[in-house]
């Protein structure tokens, strides 16, 4: 069970810690949002999962007590520490903690030949490490599925549809690979300290064909969406030998013309786009 806001900050304290906001240090309290995580995810035993920024080991402790193997990376050299003298020893065979960054190491150091035989991400993720993580992970392989602590926004902006102003390339990149569930509000009250920011726990899904971009790919779609006021025809004139002409035909076949802006394209045209 997480630990009450009492017990967390009496630990914090015989851990001489002060939780630090530039690395989202904020810590799950509410058993009923860490039984949610595991539910979304279908935790079943011998399931391997992926948890970025274990902190305390609230999420970590109820993914091992249901059987899980744990691969987990944690930044904070104190709770590194802390976490292998107290878990690591308890559930030595089935936790493997790594030091270090999360967006350097977005798998925690799973094998890939592990990971090829199938894994699960459940993650109370630091938010300012959000997006650039996910975008390390869609590199692949790709997790199952992945129930992810997030900012509102953070949540927003990875399932938004075309068309508003939370759609970019990150929209896409998510989107081509995963199928959103339902979502799942998080109160600050759940955590401690309590952060200035609304929380959502996102459940992806893995589609059945997933569509993973090219580097190159997505240099260029990432480019389009800094100036995504412009028409499509006048990025792309710049910025392929071709001036885009194959992929325009496509899009004009699709029902669109040369003016149409990068927000209004749907991740399924973007797909398409080769270089």
């Amino acid at each position: 069970m997480p630990l009450t806001p009492t017990a967390t900050c009496e630990l914090l304290a015989r851990l001489g810690h002060t939780p630090r906001r530039a690395l989202g240090q904020n810590f799950l309290i509410d058993g009923n949002i860490v039984r949610k995580s595991l539910e979304l995810a279908a935790i079943a035993p011998g399931d391997t999962v992926v948890e970025v920024g274990p902190g305390l080991g609230t999420l970590t402790e109820a993914l091992l007590e249901a059987g899980a193997e744990v691969w987990a990376v944690e930044r904070d050299a104190k709770l590194f520490a802390h976490l292998r003298d107290t878990l690591g020893q308890t559930h030595r065979q089935r936790l493997q903690l790594m030091e270090g960054d999360a967006v350097e190491h977005p798998l925690a150091g799973l094998p890939a030949d592990q990971a090829a035989r199938g894994f699960k991400i459940v993650a109370n993720l630091p938010y300012a490490i959000s997006t650039p993580w996910i975008d390390a992970v869609l590199t692949g392989p790709l997790p199952a599925r992945m129930v992810l602590m997030l900012q509102r926004e953070a949540a927003q902006r990875y399932v938004a549809s075309p068309g508003g102003k939370d759609f970019g390339a990150i929209s896409i990149f998510v989107q081509s690979a995963y199928a959103s569930a339902p979502s799942h509000r998080v109160s600050a009250s759940c955590f401690h300290p309590r952060p200035e920011v609304e929380s959502k726990l996102l459940h992806l899904v893995r589609r059945e064909v997933p569509f993973v971009f090219s580097p190159e790919v997505k240099t260029l779609i990432r480019a389009c969406f800094q100036q995504r006021r412009k028409q499509i025809a006048a990025l792309l004139r710049r910025r392929l030998p071709d001036g885009g002409a194959a992929w325009l035909e496509l899009l004009r076949q699709a029902g669109w013309d040369s003016a149409v802006r990068p927000e209004q394209i749907g991740p399924a045209l973007w797909q398409s786009l080769r270089i």
